[in-house]
């Protein structure tokens, strides 16, 4: 899968969940936009849910099974989910195991 197609849905995904936010926590999505740590705008429960969505999305629209929290991903030195940018990237890594 192309690298511009995983930006795509991973920014989508994002930006979902940014709507269902109250308005002063609402946050514009971009690349580096940052997930998990200092700096992230979300929580980790809304981490998870982009995590479900996305595993979700991969499999039932493009019949590409990830699994995003596995020991692989947990024990990077750099967590794919430091930024969307990350985050697309492991994924590519990923969709191209496929």
């Amino acid at each position: 899968m192309e690298k511009k197609k995983i930006t795509e849905i991973v920014t989508s995904t994002v930006c979902s969940l940014v709507e269902t936010l109250p308005a002063e926590q609402k946050f514009i999505v971009d690349q580096n936009t940052i997930l998990f740590g200092t700096g992230s705008k979300i929580d980790s429960l809304s981490l998870v849910s982009i995590i479900v969505d996305l595993e979700g999305v991969f499999s039932s629209d493009y019949g590409i099974d990830i699994s995003l929290t596995d020991d692989r991903a947990m024990m990077r030195k750099k967590s794919p989910f430091d930024s969307i940018t990350a985050l697309v990237d492991y994924i590519e890594e990923l969709t191209l195991e496929n």
